[in-house]
């Protein structure tokens, strides 16, 4: 009797039209963002951190692969993160070593000290810098999304709202403009199931986000946030849609905020046993990594191979600028005023 070697397991097909070396790079954003806020919290604790911390601690997933289903480079897609989307930053080519400098403050930083954690834009690479009242992004979003309208560019704008903000008026007025002047956008809305401390049944009444664009006469998609390809075939489609002129698509991601609000926050308004189960069960990254080896399209050596890179980026990018200067006093008033140096150096102590 002849022995047979049972057949070779094939490899279920790769969705979304993507290929086993997006799935890799995929991941690779996906560890660099996880990466990159462990270190920035190792730096806060040291006092090195200027101002707030905000971790995107399991939902980096979610941004990761909303920023990857746009056209990057040069006069391409533009995206509006929030403080919670360092990892579409990451996607889009924000260097991390610039991400470091802007939470250190430091004078080579992306604003030279004088702004604060993701408030920085490169326009070339595709982010714009987040204003802090939450939903005026939409409005502005809009009106750059309208801009490619007008000029007839095949160009997208992404911009990304909390779940608490959908509560505010310029979400509303922001998203109607969009929509009437029927704009290239892509919002992308996270419930991730705290506005700070308020859960959401104490913020608006419907059960899903999406449901908010029936009143806008709009597309509105739910889609598992921490599901990383599902939120890419989602936002890839929505994308392509604004694309074509079809106008403004709302995707409400499913997520969850593992951390506080920033680092100073202790969650004592969450139930424990809440986070731990969010923690085991449902972390975007963990799911990520056990669909690609289980389908049998990245081995578990690749994946380690790029974790180690990755932390030796971030090793080499820390210690290029950890013990870089802040920037000098008596250069405040530098990009102010238009003649800096003819105002008094102390003239504000005579208010």
């Amino acid at each position: 009797m002849v022995s047979r070697a049972a057949p070779a397991r094939q490899s279920p097909p790769i969705p979304a039209g993507l290929t086993r070396d997006h799935l890799v790079e995929i991941y690779r954003y996906l560890r660099l963002t996880r990466t990159l806020e462990e270190r920035l919290t190792a730096l806060y604790r040291q006092s090195k951190v200027i101002g707030g911390l905000f971790r995107s601690l399991g939902q980096e997933g979610e941004s990761v692969a909303t920023a990857y289903a746009l056209a990057r480079g040069p006069n391409q897609d533009i995206l509006s993160p929030l403080i919670r989307n360092l990892g579409s930053m990451l996607v889009m080519g924000a260097p991390p070593i610039e991400i470091l400098r802007q939470y250190m403050a430091k004078a080579e930083g992306p604003t030279r000290g004088r702004e604060l954690n993701v408030h920085f834009n490169d326009l070339e690479k595709g982010y714009l810098g987040q204003i802090s009242h939450l939903g005026d992004m939409i409005p502005v979003m809009a009106g750059i999304a309208l801009t490619f309208k007008l000029r007839g560019e095949p160009r997208v704008g992404l911009v990304y709202i909390g779940d608490g903000g959908t509560s505010t008026g310029t979400f509303h007025e922001g998203l109607n403009f969009a929509v009437v002047q029927k704009v290239p956008l892509v919002v992308i809305a996270e419930y991730n199931r705290w506005a700070y401390s308020t859960p959401p049944e104490k913020q608006f009444a419907v059960k899903d986000l999406a449901e908010k664009a029936k009143a806008y006469g709009i597309p509105g998609t739910t889609v598992d946030g921490n599901d990383v390809l599902a939120v890419y075939e989602a936002t890839k489609f929505a994308v392509e849609r604004a694309r074509r002129g079809h106008g403004v698509h709302l995707i409400e991601v499913k997520t969850y905020r593992r951390t506080g609000h920033a680092e100073h926050d202790d969650q004592h308004y969450v139930p424990k046993d809440e986070l731990d189960w969010w923690a085991k069960e449902n972390d975007p990254v963990d799911r990520y990594v056990k669909q690609l080896v289980q389908n049998a399209w990245v081995e578990d050596r690749d994946l380690k191979g790029i974790d180690e890179g990755v932390k030796a980026e971030i090793d080499e990018a820390t210690d290029a600028c950890v013990d870089e200067p802040l920037p000098p006093p008596d250069s405040a008033l530098d990009g102010v005023y238009i003649d800096p140096p003819a105002a008094p150096r102390h003239w504000y102590r005579g208010l």
